[in-house]
C-alpha cells in the first residue's frame, strides 16, 4: 500500500534547502516607483545646532529623484519618515520632470522648484548621525523606497553623505 501526502510547494523547496525564510533587509526590496531616494546628507557638516536662527539643520537633506525617462511626477501627498516615526508630508505641488530631483532640507526657508528645494519648516534634525531608516511613501500609502544606514557601514569616507540610487 502506497501512502501519498501532498506538501505545500514552499515546504518542499525549503526542505530541499533552496528557499531561505530568513529576514530580508528593508533596502533589499525594489519598489515600483519612478521617485526614489538618491541620497541623504544625514550628518550636517559642523557641530549640530537645531536653532532656527544660525543653526545648521538646512545642511541636512534628503535628495529625491525622478528616475523615469518619460513620466512627470508630482510630489504632493508623498511622505518621508524616519525609524522613530518623525515624518514630513509634501503638501504642495512640486512636479519633477524625468531625471529631475529635489532636496528636502531641514530648517525654515522658501520652497523653490527652480532651485530644487523644499524646506521641512522644522528646525529639528530628522536623521540620526549614527544610524536610521529612511521610508519614502507614495500618496496611496505604498512604499516608494526605503533605506537603512549606519555611519560605520555606509559612510566609509565619513563625510555624512550616503548615495543610494546613482
Amino acid at each position: 500500500m502506497r501512502i501519498s501526502r501532498t506538501l505545500p510547494v514552499a515546504a518542499v523547496v525549503a526542505a530541499a534547502g533552496v528557499l531561505s525564510l530568513g529576514a530580508v533587509p528593508a533596502q533589499a526590496a525594489e519598489y515600483s516607483s519612478a521617485l526614489k531616494v538618491k541620497g541623504v546628507q544625514y550628518d550636517a557638516p559642523g557641530r549640530d545646532s537645531n536653532k532656527c536662527s544660525g543653526g545648521n539643520t538646512a545642511a541636512e537633506y534628503l535628495t529625491i529623484k525622478n528616475y523615469s525617462k518619460t513620466a512627470k511626477v508630482n510630489l504632493k501627498g508623498y511622505v518621508v519618515k524616519d525609524a522613530a516615526g518623525n515624518k514630513f508630508t509634501f503638501t504642495k505641488s512640486h512636479t519633477l520632470e524625468p531625471g529631475d530631483y529635489i532636496k528636502l532640507r531641514g530648517g525654515r526657508g522658501t520652497d523653490s522648484d527652480t532651485k530644487n528645494v523644499v524646506y521641512r519648516q522644522n528646525c529639528n534634525f530628522m536623521w540620526n548621525n549614527d544610524k536610521d531608516t529612511i521610508y519614502f511613501y507614495k500618496p496611496s500609502g505604498a512604499r516608494a523606497d526605503v533605506h537603512s544606514y549606519t555611519k560605520k557601514a555606509n559612510d566609509r569616507d565619513g563625510n555624512g553623505y550616503i548615495n543610494y540610487h546613482g
